[in-house]
């Protein structure tokens, strides 16, 4: 009896601290960041993220994990998975009804966003947690407004970045910026034009339907049906008449950017194109790209966006993500991934808000050979359309394209 006694106090104080554990979990977004800090110290941070860029790898692996555990004793755990796995990954596990999930951050932005708020599988809102968010302008529509969304505290934005176009000045004097000119071009140049089947050549071809609404904000606004009905029609209409020019003849397309990159390096195609203004200045200074490498935005435009930082629905360790996002969006670590040596990557960061040492090191840095600036391309921008878009993009160029 005093065996079963003691048995059932133990079981008793274990449900205690787990309901303790729980009701502290659902009472971050009250606490004092001392106590979240607290809370965070001595954790383990698991960050599901995209690893397809070997210099971001770097920079996580190298500078990221290693001063969180130095400054604040957190060790971040990285896990591979972009858009559908992360969806997928949370649907499992809103079906399994899990109360612990295998990942407590998520890099996310767009179609990914939406999919996630959907199936309430994002936690906040929390941004206004965060003493490095005082640096961010959340009222620039570029960052504060997720393809069409208003981010609302529920996703920390991380970086912000412009798609290029990008060609080849020894061979390509003058790349099309139409696709009046894309069409003269292909036929000029066959062979030397494809579309990934992934979120790359899908932003190509959401700028394309921008083109063809007759302006570069005729995607703002809340998903049309009847819009993206009409001007798909047209897309697909382009493309298919078009499509007997392109790489192999338009009869296959490559699945990932990544092969785009390698048969521009190697001048199979000669025209390629990509988020971080095209990701020129990393592939050059790889030696993959050559060093008359450039890059161009649309005449009607090309997307600029942010991309976010979320906390999942049932991360078992949020004050651990929180302390984490909050050091990737600090000027010190915002500055590191500025570094031409290291990401390039544009800071999120309101450059006129910062402290004047971080601002005056801002302003040294040195500036790039060969992409474009975020400044040059700005005129040519044009918002992320709604990410039904993207979703119905995706689904019918496969039927009405691939599978054709």
């Amino acid at each position: 009896m005093q065996k079963f006694t003691s048995f059932l106090l133990l079981a008793i104080a274990v449900l205690l601290m787990s309901c303790t554990k729980q009701e502290e979990s659902k009472n971050w977004k009250t606490a004092s960041w001392d106590e979240i800090t607290q809370e965070a110290t001595g954790t383990s941070v698991n960050f599901m993220m995209w690893q397809g860029s070997p210099v971001i790898n770097d920079y996580i692996n190298n500078y990221v994990k290693p001063t969180l555990k130095k400054n604040y004793n957190i060790t971040l755990n990285i896990s591979s998975g972009q858009g559908p796995e992360i969806v997928q990954l949370m649907m499992g596990e809103k079906q399994a009804n899990s109360k612990e999930g295998q990942v407590d951050m998520v890099w996310i932005n767009g179609e990914t966003f939406f999919q996630l708020r959907k199936i309430e599988a994002l936690w906040g809102p929390f941004t206004e947690k965060l003493p490095n968010s005082k640096y961010i302008d959340f009222k620039d529509p570029f960052i504060g407004i997720d393809f069409q969304q208003a981010i609302n505290g529920m996703e920390c934005p991380w970086g912000i970045s412009q798609f290029a176009f990008v060609y080849d000045t020894a061979k390509t004097p003058a790349p099309p910026k139409t696709l009046a000119e894309l069409e003269i071009f292909v036929k000029t140049h066959p062979g030397t034009f494809t579309i990934s089947n992934d979120f790359s050549g899908m932003t190509v071809l959401k700028c394309f339907m921008a083109e063809l609404s007759g302006k570069p904000d005729g995607l703002d606004g809340e998903f049309n049906q009847q819009k993206y009905d009409t001007l798909s029609t047209k897309l697909w209409d382009y493309i298919n008449r078009n499509r007997k020019y392109f790489w192999k003849e338009g009869q296959t397309f490559p699945k990932e950017h990544s092969k785009m990159d390698q048969m521009f390096a190697s001048g199979e195609i000669l025209l390629s194109y990509g988020f971080s203004e095209g990701g020129i200045e990393d592939k050059v200074s790889q030696g993959l790209f050559p060093k008359s490498t450039k890059g161009y935005a649309w005449e009607n435009g090309t997307v600029l966006n942010s991309n976010y930082l979320g906390i999942t629905y049932n991360a078992k360790n949020k004050a651990g993500a929180m302390q984490v996002i909050n050091f990737l969006i600090s000027p010190e670590a915002q500055l590191k991934r500025a570094e031409p040596s290291g990401m390039n990557a544009n800071p999120v960061l309101d450059i006129a808000k910062l402290p004047e040492e971080y601002k005056t090191q801002f302003e040294k840095i040195t500036a790039r050979q060969f992409a474009p600036s975020l400044d040059e391309l700005s005129e040519n921008a044009i918002k992320e359309p709604a990410p039904e878009y993207m979703l119905n993009i995706y689904e019918d160029f496969r039927t009405y394209v691939i599978e054709k």
